[in-house]
Protein backbone atom coordinates (compact mmCIF):
# COMPACT_ATOMS: atom_id res chain seq x y z
CA UNK A 1 0.00 0.00 0.00
CA UNK A 2 1.18 3.40 -0.91
CA UNK A 3 1.83 5.98 1.52
CA UNK A 4 -1.52 8.05 0.13
CA UNK A 5 -3.78 5.05 0.13
CA UNK A 6 -2.22 4.38 3.82
CA UNK A 7 -3.10 7.69 4.84
CA UNK A 8 -6.43 7.66 3.32
CA UNK A 9 -7.42 4.86 4.83
CA UNK A 10 -6.64 6.37 8.85
CA UNK A 11 -8.58 8.95 7.78
CA UNK A 12 -11.35 6.81 6.27
CA UNK A 13 -10.84 5.13 10.13
CA UNK A 14 -11.16 8.22 11.93
CA UNK A 15 -15.33 8.95 10.23
CA UNK A 16 -16.01 5.70 10.57
CA UNK A 17 -14.99 6.00 14.87
CA UNK A 18 -16.98 9.29 14.81
CA UNK A 19 -20.06 7.88 12.75
CA UNK A 20 -20.05 4.99 15.08
CA UNK A 21 -20.41 7.57 17.98
CA UNK A 22 -22.78 10.10 15.82
CA UNK A 23 -25.31 6.70 15.72
CA UNK A 24 -25.08 5.92 19.03
CA UNK A 25 -25.79 8.76 20.77
CA UNK A 26 -27.75 10.98 17.97
CA UNK A 27 -30.00 8.41 16.47
CA UNK A 28 -30.36 4.86 18.22
CA UNK A 29 -32.10 6.26 20.84
CA UNK A 30 -34.44 8.48 18.44
CA UNK A 31 -34.50 6.27 15.26
CA UNK A 32 -38.01 4.55 16.46
CA UNK A 33 -39.82 7.47 17.13
CA UNK A 34 -38.41 9.11 13.84
CA UNK A 35 -39.83 5.82 11.97
CA UNK A 36 -42.99 6.96 13.42
CA UNK A 37 -43.07 10.52 12.33
CA UNK A 38 -42.14 9.57 9.69
CA UNK A 39 -39.30 11.66 9.26
CA UNK A 40 -35.99 13.05 10.90
CA UNK A 41 -36.08 16.11 12.49
CA UNK A 42 -34.66 19.09 10.06
CA UNK A 43 -32.19 19.91 12.84
CA UNK A 44 -30.23 16.71 12.33
CA UNK A 45 -29.14 17.56 9.13
CA UNK A 46 -26.94 20.21 11.00
CA UNK A 47 -26.11 17.70 13.42
CA UNK A 48 -24.39 15.76 10.79
CA UNK A 49 -23.23 18.54 9.28
CA UNK A 50 -21.23 19.46 12.96
CA UNK A 51 -19.82 16.10 12.63
CA UNK A 52 -18.65 16.49 9.13
CA UNK A 53 -20.72 13.54 7.66
CA UNK A 54 -21.71 14.96 5.24
CA UNK A 55 -20.52 15.66 1.92
CA UNK A 56 -17.30 14.42 2.64
CA UNK A 57 -15.71 14.25 -0.68
CA UNK A 58 -16.40 17.58 -1.71
CA UNK A 59 -13.25 19.37 -2.19
CA UNK A 60 -12.15 22.02 0.54
CA UNK A 61 -12.03 24.81 -1.80
CA UNK A 62 -16.00 24.45 -1.55
CA UNK A 63 -16.11 23.83 2.28
CA UNK A 64 -16.00 20.08 2.27
CA UNK A 65 -13.16 17.63 3.73
CA UNK A 66 -11.62 16.67 0.64
CA UNK A 67 -12.53 12.88 1.53
CA UNK A 68 -12.08 10.45 -1.17
CA UNK A 69 -15.27 8.62 -2.77
CA UNK A 70 -14.29 5.36 -0.56
CA UNK A 71 -14.76 7.57 2.71
CA UNK A 72 -18.02 8.64 1.25
CA UNK A 73 -19.27 5.06 0.67
CA UNK A 74 -17.88 4.29 4.05
CA UNK A 75 -20.32 6.06 5.69
CA UNK A 76 -23.43 4.57 3.20
CA UNK A 77 -22.13 0.90 4.31
CA UNK A 78 -21.95 2.05 7.98
CA UNK A 79 -25.16 3.28 8.12
CA UNK A 80 -26.64 0.82 6.17
CA UNK A 81 -24.98 -2.33 8.62
CA UNK A 82 -26.19 -0.34 11.37
CA UNK A 83 -30.17 -0.94 10.48
CA UNK A 84 -30.91 2.87 9.68
CA UNK A 85 -31.94 2.39 5.61
CA UNK A 86 -34.19 5.55 5.80
CA UNK A 87 -31.24 7.55 7.10
CA UNK A 88 -28.59 6.10 4.56
CA UNK A 89 -31.05 7.42 1.64
CA UNK A 90 -31.63 10.63 3.19
CA UNK A 91 -27.89 11.34 3.06
CA UNK A 92 -26.99 9.34 -0.01
CA UNK A 93 -29.21 11.75 -2.15
CA UNK A 94 -27.76 14.56 -0.09
CA UNK A 95 -24.08 13.35 -0.46
CA UNK A 96 -23.46 11.20 -3.35
CA UNK A 97 -26.01 12.43 -5.70
CA UNK A 98 -27.06 15.79 -5.70
CA UNK A 99 -23.88 17.69 -4.65
CA UNK A 100 -22.23 15.57 -7.16
CA UNK A 101 -24.47 16.60 -10.07
CA UNK A 102 -23.75 20.67 -8.39
CA UNK A 103 -19.97 19.85 -8.06
CA UNK A 104 -19.71 18.22 -11.44
CA UNK A 105 -22.08 20.25 -13.62
CA UNK A 106 -22.51 23.67 -12.08
CA UNK A 107 -21.27 27.23 -12.47
CA UNK A 108 -18.40 28.00 -10.31
CA UNK A 109 -21.07 30.47 -8.82
CA UNK A 110 -23.82 28.03 -8.58
CA UNK A 111 -20.38 25.66 -6.60
CA UNK A 112 -19.90 28.19 -4.23
CA UNK A 113 -23.44 29.30 -3.44
CA UNK A 114 -24.80 25.53 -2.18
CA UNK A 115 -21.89 23.28 -1.86
CA UNK A 116 -20.49 25.05 1.73
CA UNK A 117 -24.60 24.58 2.70
CA UNK A 118 -24.99 20.96 1.59
CA UNK A 119 -21.44 19.92 4.04
CA UNK A 120 -23.01 22.01 6.80
CA UNK A 121 -26.31 20.76 6.46
CA UNK A 122 -27.83 24.41 6.33
CA UNK A 123 -29.46 23.48 2.91
CA UNK A 124 -30.77 20.05 1.91
CA UNK A 125 -31.42 18.67 -1.49
CA UNK A 126 -33.08 16.67 -3.49
CA UNK A 127 -33.59 15.72 -6.98
CA UNK A 128 -36.72 15.29 -8.83
CA UNK A 129 -36.99 13.17 -11.85
CA UNK A 130 -39.86 10.63 -11.47
CA UNK A 131 -43.36 12.12 -12.26
CA UNK A 132 -46.93 10.60 -12.12
CA UNK A 133 -46.67 8.98 -15.30
CA UNK A 134 -43.11 9.20 -15.76
CA UNK A 135 -40.71 6.67 -13.43
CA UNK A 136 -37.61 4.60 -15.06
CA UNK A 137 -38.34 6.25 -18.83
CA UNK A 138 -37.82 9.62 -18.44
CA UNK A 139 -38.76 10.37 -22.38
CA UNK A 140 -42.28 10.49 -20.65
CA UNK A 141 -41.33 13.81 -18.45
CA UNK A 142 -44.00 16.21 -18.76
CA UNK A 143 -42.81 18.56 -16.47
CA UNK A 144 -41.74 22.04 -18.25
CA UNK A 145 -40.04 25.18 -18.56
CA UNK A 146 -40.46 27.57 -20.92
CA UNK A 147 -38.88 30.93 -21.79
CA UNK A 148 -39.92 34.33 -20.38
CA UNK A 149 -37.22 36.80 -20.96
CA UNK A 150 -34.36 36.14 -18.75
CA UNK A 151 -36.37 33.33 -16.46
CA UNK A 152 -37.93 29.95 -17.07
CA UNK A 153 -41.31 29.40 -15.92
CA UNK A 154 -41.56 25.93 -14.43
CA UNK A 155 -45.10 23.74 -14.54
CA UNK A 156 -45.53 20.09 -13.60
CA UNK A 157 -45.62 17.71 -10.51
CA UNK A 158 -42.52 15.10 -9.64
CA UNK A 159 -43.55 12.65 -7.26
CA UNK A 160 -41.08 9.80 -4.84
CA UNK A 161 -38.95 12.60 -4.06
CA UNK A 162 -36.66 11.55 -1.11
CA UNK A 163 -36.10 14.77 0.82
CA UNK A 164 -39.27 16.54 -0.27
CA UNK A 165 -40.13 17.75 2.74
CA UNK A 166 -37.20 18.81 4.39
CA UNK A 167 -35.02 20.08 0.76
CA UNK A 168 -34.04 23.07 0.15
CA UNK A 169 -33.42 23.36 -3.14
CA UNK A 170 -34.22 20.48 -5.68
CA UNK A 171 -32.49 19.41 -9.02
CA UNK A 172 -35.43 19.15 -11.72
CA UNK A 173 -35.67 17.62 -14.42
CA UNK A 174 -37.90 19.82 -16.95
CA UNK A 175 -38.43 19.69 -20.73
CA UNK A 176 -37.16 22.71 -22.48
CA UNK A 177 -37.83 22.06 -25.76
CA UNK A 178 -41.32 20.56 -26.62
CA UNK A 179 -40.42 19.80 -29.89
CA UNK A 180 -37.48 17.47 -29.44
CA UNK A 181 -38.11 14.24 -29.71
CA UNK A 182 -37.86 11.73 -27.05
CA UNK A 183 -35.21 12.56 -24.03
CA UNK A 184 -33.52 15.38 -26.15
CA UNK A 185 -34.95 18.99 -24.68
CA UNK A 186 -34.78 17.57 -21.37
CA UNK A 187 -32.63 20.08 -18.97
CA UNK A 188 -31.71 19.89 -15.16
CA UNK A 189 -32.84 23.33 -13.28
CA UNK A 190 -31.71 24.28 -9.50
CA UNK A 191 -34.79 24.88 -7.92
CA UNK A 192 -34.66 27.00 -4.43
CA UNK A 193 -38.15 25.80 -2.75
CA UNK A 194 -38.67 29.41 -1.05
CA UNK A 195 -39.65 30.08 -4.71
CA UNK A 196 -42.79 31.20 -5.21
CA UNK A 197 -45.49 28.66 -7.09
CA UNK A 198 -43.22 25.53 -5.75
CA UNK A 199 -44.86 23.57 -2.92
CA UNK A 200 -44.61 20.16 -1.12
CA UNK A 201 -47.70 17.27 -1.06
CA UNK A 202 -48.17 14.72 1.46
CA UNK A 203 -45.66 12.87 2.81
CA UNK A 204 -46.34 9.85 1.14
CA UNK A 205 -46.53 6.56 3.31
CA UNK A 206 -44.75 3.53 2.39
CA UNK A 207 -44.70 0.07 3.64
CA UNK A 208 -40.70 0.73 4.50
CA UNK A 209 -38.05 3.39 5.33
CA UNK A 210 -40.38 5.14 7.22
CA UNK A 211 -37.74 8.17 8.45
CA UNK A 212 -36.69 8.64 4.96
CA UNK A 213 -39.43 11.82 4.01
CA UNK A 214 -40.67 10.86 0.79
CA UNK A 215 -42.68 13.40 -1.08
CA UNK A 216 -44.89 15.20 -4.12
CA UNK A 217 -44.11 18.40 -5.67
CA UNK A 218 -45.55 20.74 -7.35
CA UNK A 219 -44.74 23.38 -9.57
CA UNK A 220 -46.76 26.33 -10.64
CA UNK A 221 -45.12 29.38 -12.67
CA UNK A 222 -42.13 28.78 -10.30
CA UNK A 223 -39.49 31.52 -12.46
CA UNK A 224 -36.08 30.88 -11.93
CA UNK A 225 -32.99 32.66 -13.72
CA UNK A 226 -31.25 31.39 -16.04
CA UNK A 227 -28.55 31.19 -13.87
CA UNK A 228 -30.39 28.32 -12.18
CA UNK A 229 -29.88 25.59 -15.22
CA UNK A 230 -27.17 23.04 -14.40
CA UNK A 231 -25.17 22.14 -17.00
CA UNK A 232 -26.06 22.61 -20.70
CA UNK A 233 -29.79 23.37 -21.83
CA UNK A 234 -31.01 20.79 -23.16
CA UNK A 235 -28.50 18.06 -22.20
CA UNK A 236 -30.25 17.44 -19.50
CA UNK A 237 -30.65 14.16 -20.13
CA UNK A 238 -26.76 13.07 -20.83
CA UNK A 239 -26.20 14.77 -17.26
CA UNK A 240 -27.99 12.01 -16.09
CA UNK A 241 -26.75 9.12 -17.70
CA UNK A 242 -23.48 10.46 -16.63
CA UNK A 243 -24.24 10.70 -13.05
CA UNK A 244 -26.38 7.65 -13.08
CA UNK A 245 -23.00 4.94 -12.66
CA UNK A 246 -22.02 6.77 -9.11
CA UNK A 247 -26.09 7.24 -7.71
CA UNK A 248 -26.36 3.13 -8.81
CA UNK A 249 -23.09 1.95 -7.14
CA UNK A 250 -23.79 3.92 -4.31
CA UNK A 251 -27.15 1.75 -3.60
CA UNK A 252 -25.41 -1.21 -4.20
CA UNK A 253 -22.79 -0.35 -1.23
CA UNK A 254 -25.62 0.27 1.38
CA UNK A 255 -27.16 -3.05 -0.06
CA UNK A 256 -24.09 -4.82 0.97
CA UNK A 257 -24.12 -2.62 4.09
CA UNK A 258 -27.92 -3.64 5.04
CA UNK A 259 -26.88 -7.76 3.72
CA UNK A 260 -24.17 -7.58 6.37
CA UNK A 261 -26.12 -6.30 9.10
CA UNK A 262 -29.06 -8.43 8.81
CA UNK A 263 -26.55 -11.64 8.85
CA UNK A 264 -24.72 -10.39 12.08
CA UNK A 265 -28.43 -10.02 14.21
CA UNK A 266 -29.62 -13.57 12.45
CA UNK A 267 -25.99 -15.22 13.81
CA UNK A 268 -26.55 -13.73 17.25
CA UNK A 269 -29.88 -14.98 17.25
CA UNK A 270 -29.44 -18.56 16.38
CA UNK A 271 -26.97 -18.92 18.89
CA UNK A 272 -28.88 -17.51 21.43
CA UNK A 273 -32.52 -19.09 20.72
CA UNK A 274 -33.24 -22.60 21.45
CA UNK A 275 -35.27 -24.86 19.90
CA UNK A 276 -34.96 -28.59 20.75
CA UNK A 277 -32.58 -28.78 23.37
CA UNK A 278 -29.97 -26.60 21.75
CA UNK A 279 -29.40 -23.42 19.85
CA UNK A 280 -30.74 -23.01 16.49
CA UNK A 281 -27.07 -23.00 15.37
CA UNK A 282 -26.77 -26.34 15.99
CA UNK A 283 -29.36 -27.79 13.30
CA UNK A 284 -28.16 -28.78 10.14
CA UNK A 285 -30.65 -26.37 8.38
CA UNK A 286 -29.60 -23.16 9.83
CA UNK A 287 -26.38 -23.98 9.41
CA UNK A 288 -26.18 -24.55 5.61
CA UNK A 289 -28.77 -21.89 5.28
CA UNK A 290 -26.20 -19.36 7.35
CA UNK A 291 -23.36 -20.73 5.13
CA UNK A 292 -25.16 -19.92 1.91
CA UNK A 293 -26.41 -16.62 3.04
CA UNK A 294 -22.81 -15.50 3.86
CA UNK A 295 -21.46 -16.98 1.19
CA UNK A 296 -23.48 -14.87 -1.10
CA UNK A 297 -22.73 -11.84 1.09
CA UNK A 298 -19.32 -11.93 0.56
CA UNK A 299 -19.38 -12.49 -3.17
CA UNK A 300 -21.46 -9.44 -3.91
CA UNK A 301 -18.79 -7.69 -1.43
CA UNK A 302 -16.17 -8.59 -3.64
CA UNK A 303 -17.75 -7.43 -6.96
CA UNK A 304 -18.69 -4.13 -4.54
CA UNK A 305 -15.02 -3.55 -4.01
CA UNK A 306 -13.91 -4.37 -7.40
CA UNK A 307 -16.69 -1.54 -8.84
CA UNK A 308 -15.51 1.28 -5.92
CA UNK A 309 -11.69 0.51 -7.51
CA UNK A 310 -13.28 0.71 -11.41
CA UNK A 311 -15.16 3.97 -10.41
CA UNK A 312 -11.81 5.24 -8.39
CA UNK A 313 -9.97 4.82 -12.16
CA UNK A 314 -12.53 6.23 -13.91
CA UNK A 315 -13.63 2.91 -15.40
CA UNK A 316 -16.95 1.81 -14.01
CA UNK A 317 -19.26 1.55 -17.02
CA UNK A 318 -22.75 1.76 -17.03
CA UNK A 319 -23.39 -1.62 -18.01
CA UNK A 320 -21.12 -2.87 -14.84
CA UNK A 321 -23.22 -0.29 -12.34
CA UNK A 322 -26.56 -1.73 -13.46
CA UNK A 323 -24.92 -5.70 -12.74
CA UNK A 324 -23.58 -3.82 -9.18
CA UNK A 325 -26.96 -2.89 -8.70
CA UNK A 326 -29.08 -5.56 -10.03
CA UNK A 327 -26.90 -8.03 -8.46
CA UNK A 328 -26.47 -6.21 -4.69
CA UNK A 329 -30.23 -5.52 -3.86
CA UNK A 330 -31.59 -8.18 -5.40
CA UNK A 331 -29.39 -10.46 -2.83
CA UNK A 332 -30.02 -8.11 -0.16
CA UNK A 333 -34.30 -8.90 -0.52
CA UNK A 334 -33.27 -12.75 -0.94
CA UNK A 335 -30.96 -12.84 2.04
CA UNK A 336 -32.78 -10.42 4.13
CA UNK A 337 -35.86 -12.77 3.69
CA UNK A 338 -33.88 -16.05 5.01
CA UNK A 339 -32.35 -14.02 7.59
CA UNK A 340 -36.28 -13.30 8.93
CA UNK A 341 -37.57 -16.95 8.18
CA UNK A 342 -34.52 -18.33 10.91
CA UNK A 343 -36.09 -15.52 13.74
CA UNK A 344 -39.52 -17.26 12.83
CA UNK A 345 -42.45 -15.65 14.67
CA UNK A 346 -40.29 -13.04 16.03
CA UNK A 347 -39.28 -11.97 12.56
CA UNK A 348 -42.15 -10.68 11.85
CA UNK A 349 -42.50 -8.49 14.72
CA UNK A 350 -41.75 -4.91 14.18
CA UNK A 351 -39.70 -4.49 17.56
CA UNK A 352 -37.37 -6.79 16.01
CA UNK A 353 -35.03 -5.01 13.74
CA UNK A 354 -34.69 -7.68 11.37
CA UNK A 355 -38.32 -6.71 10.32
CA UNK A 356 -37.37 -3.65 9.14
CA UNK A 357 -34.62 -4.53 7.50
CA UNK A 358 -37.46 -6.64 5.41
CA UNK A 359 -39.40 -3.92 4.98
CA UNK A 360 -36.77 -1.42 4.24
CA UNK A 361 -35.26 -3.94 1.59
CA UNK A 362 -37.97 -4.10 -0.83
CA UNK A 363 -37.79 -0.83 -2.34
CA UNK A 364 -33.91 -1.14 -3.23
CA UNK A 365 -35.44 -3.23 -6.47
CA UNK A 366 -37.23 -0.63 -7.61
CA UNK A 367 -35.51 3.14 -7.06
CA UNK A 368 -32.58 4.31 -9.33
CA UNK A 369 -33.49 2.01 -11.71
CA UNK A 370 -35.99 -0.85 -11.28
CA UNK A 371 -34.31 -4.42 -11.34
CA UNK A 372 -35.98 -4.85 -15.18
CA UNK A 373 -34.47 -1.60 -15.99
CA UNK A 374 -30.98 -3.50 -14.69
CA UNK A 375 -31.14 -6.02 -16.58
CA UNK A 376 -32.13 -4.92 -20.11
CA UNK A 377 -29.10 -2.27 -19.61
CA UNK A 378 -27.09 -5.19 -18.87
CA UNK A 379 -28.15 -7.06 -22.02
CA UNK A 380 -27.65 -4.22 -24.75
CA UNK A 381 -24.03 -4.22 -23.23
CA UNK A 382 -23.13 -8.20 -23.54
CA UNK A 383 -25.40 -9.04 -26.36
CA UNK A 384 -26.46 -5.83 -29.07
CA UNK A 385 -23.11 -4.51 -28.83
CA UNK A 386 -21.28 -7.30 -30.12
Amino acid sequence: MNAVASIDRTDILLVQDMLSKFLETEVEPHYTQWEKDEKVPRGLWNKLGEAGLLAVDIPEAYGGAGGSFDMSMAITYDISKAGYAALSSNMSVHSDIVAHYILNMGTEAQKQHYLPKFVSGDCVGAIAMTEPGAGSDLQGLRTSAKKDGDHWVINGSKTFITNGQHCDVVITAVRTDPDAPGSRGISLILVDTNLSGFSRGRNLEKIGQHAADTSELFFEDVRVPESAILGELNSGFIGLMKELPRERLGLAVGAVGALEGALNLTADYVNERQAFGAPLSKLQNTRFKMAEMYTEFRLNKAFMNECIDAFNRGELDAATASMAKYATTEAQCRVVDGCLQLFGGYGYMQEYPIARAFVDARIQRIYGGTSEIMRELIARAVLDNR
